[in-house]
């Protein structure tokens, strides 16, 4: 189960810092809580198969619609990560050893939950001399010999301190999709995200493109951090620079009162004004609500996503 432990215990790294006030929700952003056979169904598979779901460790709060249909985003590499982003509910500190028999646990449960559509996502491994680059490699083949159908999405680290070439080993793999979030604008990147580089994450996304031109690339931001519109507009025209398909925009919660505070709660007609705006910058797709998360509904926008390309092949 996903653990539980008191935001001092669950992040050690964060109880220095002030609690910062949890504001209340919006009707807009409010789910049910999960339940029935579906929900009970994933989590089984995901327990039998000894795998951590990011849909736990990050709190998602989309967890109870997905996995009552049987998606979940599996998370590689342990649960421990090695950078202590401000906003992440997932825990920092020391990983464990790789486990070499998991991705064909991965490819088990993909297999287990017939899904069309996966998502793998992992914390940042610092610590590794490729940062998880061969790992995420053979979870992608495992999944193609055992779940041949089944489509592949993967959201990675930075690689920040990795040698360029790691990448290579990535794409090689031919994933589907290859997501790195940039997370913020610019200017919060101190303050949010302050072991990630910028134009790092943004120039790995830009050398996706170039490495595999047939590989979807996709990137996604958090709004209500502070930013404002400009800045956000900006980040749309950086990814478009770099060649970005597909774009998510969504609200970020507060885990806990020790995380970056929410400055505001963006309004449903703010993401649909950001979603017109990028579709008029030339992604492919956007996924732009309160809700949205980088995996949310991600098999349908799949799908949508390589008809959008096909269409505009057509027309050229």
């Amino acid at each position: 189960m996903r653990d539980l432990k008191i935001p001092e215990q669950r992040h050690p790294e964060k109880a220095h810092r002030p609690d910062n006030a949890q504001p209340k929700k919006p009707s807009w952003i409010r789910v049910k809580a999960p339940v029935g056979k579906g929900y009970q169904d994933t989590a089984r598979i995901m327990r039998d198969n000894k795998l951590v779901t990011v849909c736990e460790e990050a709190g998602c709060p989309n967890v109870g619609e997905c996995w009552s249909q049987g998606h979940a985003t599996m998370m590689i590499m342990g649960d421990i990560c090695t950078r202590g982003c401000s906003f992440c509910n997932i825990a920092t500190g020391k990983p464990q050893a790789l486990d070499l028999f998991e991705p064909g646990r991965v490819a088990d449960a993909v297999a287990k939950l017939g899904l069309n559509h996966v998502v793998i996502t992992s914390v940042d491994r610092d610590d590794l001399e490729d940062g998880g680059a061969e790992h995420f490699a053979m979870t992608i083949r495992a999944i193609r010999k055992r779940a041949p159908g089944t489509t592949i999405e993967i959201l990675t680290p930075d690689f920040l301190k990795c040698a360029a070439s790691v990448l290579e080993t990535v794409v090689a793999a031919k994933p589907d999709v290859f997501n790195h979030n940039l997370e913020t604008v610019p200017g919060l990147y101190p303050s949010v995200r302050p072991g990630a580089r910028y134009f790092h994450s943004l120039r790995l996304l830009q050398r996706i493109k170039e490495l595999d031109p047939t590989i979807f690339t996709k990137s996604g931001i958090m709004v209500g951090l502070g930013e404002d519109r400009q800045g956000v507009l900006q980040v749309m025209d950086d990814m478009r620079a770099a060649d970005v398909d597909f774009l998510t925009i969504g609200q970020y919660l507060q885990p806990t009162p020790k995380h970056h505070a929410v400055d505001r709660f963006v309004h449903p007609d703010e993401f649909a004004a950001y979603e017109k705006a990028a579709y008029g910058k030339g992604f492919l797709m956007v996924s732009a609500t309160p809700l949205t998360r980088s995996s949310y509904h991600a098999g349908d926008d799949f799908a949508r996503l390589r008809d959008a390309r096909l269409a505009r092949l057509g027309r050229g």
